[in-house]
């Protein structure tokens, strides 16, 4: 049976909540190449899910598609609507924009195509309603995030603590974060040590191809258009229910814990990427499958405390004073002490 995790507010939420300045110092073993190696010794049918899924491409194919279609008719309407486009973009283009992040995510694993170049023409693809290029920085950095998990000096999905600092635990503080997300993953960017260099001739594609499709948006669908397709990627990493992901995955009350699930009905439009307990241990296993990886191997995951709601993290998260920048695990030597 899965363990649900319980929001109750209880002594650690009071309006008194020290605020703790520092992230959780962990061992510097990661958890997941240990289950990894456990449920293949365990369940060695498992290794028949590793693979590719093109089904990705024609999801993608499809979603990009159907944007262009809404920035279309929201276009026409004329910027005198940019309230609808507004309204279209918290509840459908959100889901859209966020759906594509996990294609970029899976293409940056090469879980679409076998061809490498393939895989990256992808994401170029997925990215484009985004307005703004973020793909191939995205492919630059996030593969430190696995073999580096929680360790400040190669994690960009670690806040900084100068971050963590200014956002406290106030409710606006940690608001405000989500609204700016976007904006505040880029100054990570600036401390991390032996990542890919961002400026070659892949981020510039994926740039020129973005901005061309935004002068092609302008042009034919005009400016309520294009107002549609940048609040949709806005909300879809931002101040919306689908940026409790960002809480969901790695932001812990247990530093026992430090991956956590989610299992809620919302995988369905985010392309299981709340599956992440298992996406850590089987990188290799593309979107579609890890359900499966969670059936074949139920005696890993079930016993792991898991989110069901989305929507109930994210308030929580806001208001909950114990939640703050710094519930993460960092394992960097810094962090560890002598030994």
């Amino acid at each position: 049976m899965t363990h649900v995790l319980d929001y109750g507010r209880g002594k650690g939420a009071a309006a008194d909540t020290p605020f703790r300045r520092s992230f959780f110092p962990a061992d510097l073993r990661r958890p997941h190449p240990i289950r990894r190696a456990a449920i293949i010794k365990a369940h060695p049918d498992v290794k028949a899910l590793i693979g590719k899924d093109r089904w990705t491409a024609v999801i993608t194919v499809g979603v990009v598609a159907g944007q262009v279609a809404l920035a279309w008719g929201l276009g026409h309407l004329g910027i005198g609507y940019w309230w609808l486009a507004l309204i279209a973009a918290w509840t459908i283009g959100a889901f859209a924009n966020h759906a594509m992040f996990v294609v970029i995510h899976d293409g940056t694993h090469n879980l679409v195509f076998k061809n490498v170049l393939l895989n990256k023409m992808l994401i170029v693809l997925a990215d484009l309603p985004n307005t703004l290029p973020t793909a191939m920085g995205f492919r630059c950095y996030h593969v430190k995030h696995h073999s580096h998990l929680g360790d400040y000096d190669y994690d960009a999905d670690l806040p900084s603590r100068w971050e963590a600092d200014l956002v406290g635990n106030r409710w606006y503080g940690k608001a405000g974060w989500l609204f700016f997300f976007a904006l505040f993953q880029l100054t990570r960017l600036e401390r991390l040590k032996g990542t890919v260099p961002m400026r070659n001739r892949w981020t510039i594609y994926n740039g020129a191809a973005v901005f061309l499709f935004d002068a092609a948006i302008l042009y034919f669908c005009g400016v309520n258009g294009l107002l549609y397709l940048f609040l949709s990627f806005w909300f879809s990493v931002g101040l919306h229910p689908l940026g409790a992901r960002w809480i969901q995955e790695h932001f812990t009350l247990d530093p026992e814990q430090e991956t956590f699930d989610y299992y809620g009905p919302l995988n369905f439009f985010a392309l299981n990427i709340g599956y992440h307990n298992e996406h850590h241990d089987f990188p290799d296993i593309p979107w579609r499958r890890l359900p499966e990886l969670k059936k074949i191997a139920p005696e890993y995951y079930e016993t792991l405390k898991s989110h069901s709601s989305w929507t109930k993290l994210w308030l929580t998260f806001i208001f909950d004073k114990r939640y703050t920048l710094y519930q993460r695990v960092d394992r960097s030597p810094s962090t560890m002490g002598p030994s």
